[in-house]
């Protein structure tokens, strides 16, 4: 995602970093969701339990040690962030992102092609521009 006050310098930066492709070319490899990053706020409090009552569609392991990650439609969001306390969980974050469908384990990637990956990542990020990034690699 990007933040620009010059859509005509943002753009070709945007193209000529990937030199293929189209923007948005890979879209549609990801879903648009609300992520809430909660962690227990008192010992016993169930995920699972919190997620089926919140109103949240699955979770997962959040960023944050000890953490959970709450995956909600992006209409939801608000809503399951406010259910959240009542089972138990603290929100730590809410905000509004891309989950890869079909992640790829960087370990499946060769050395060569993981530091590839890494310095165009780079690249991208250093673009003042750039205000996020979702990618599909996971550890």
């Amino acid at each position: 995602e990007c933040l620009t006050d010059n859509v005509n310098r943002t753009a070709p930066e945007m193209r000529v970093a990937f030199r293929k492709g189209q923007m948005s070319a890979v879209a549609w490899d990801f879903d648009y969701v609300g992520m809430i990053e909660a962690e227990p706020a008192q010992a016993g409090a169930d995920a699972e339990v919190a997620a089926i009552e919140a109103g949240a569609q699955d979770f997962e392991a959040g960023d944050a040690e000890g953490s959970t990650l709450f995956l909600t439609d992006p209409t939801d969001l608000d809503l399951v962030s406010k259910a959240l306390p009542a089972q138990g969980f603290t929100v730590l974050s809410a905000k509004l992102g891309y989950k890869a469908k079909t992640p790829i384990s960087a370990a499946s990637l060769s050395a060569e092609q993981l530091e590839e990956v890494q310095a165009f990542l780079a690249g991208i990020d250093d673009n003042d521009d750039v205000q996020n990034m979702f990618v599909g690699l996971v550890d």
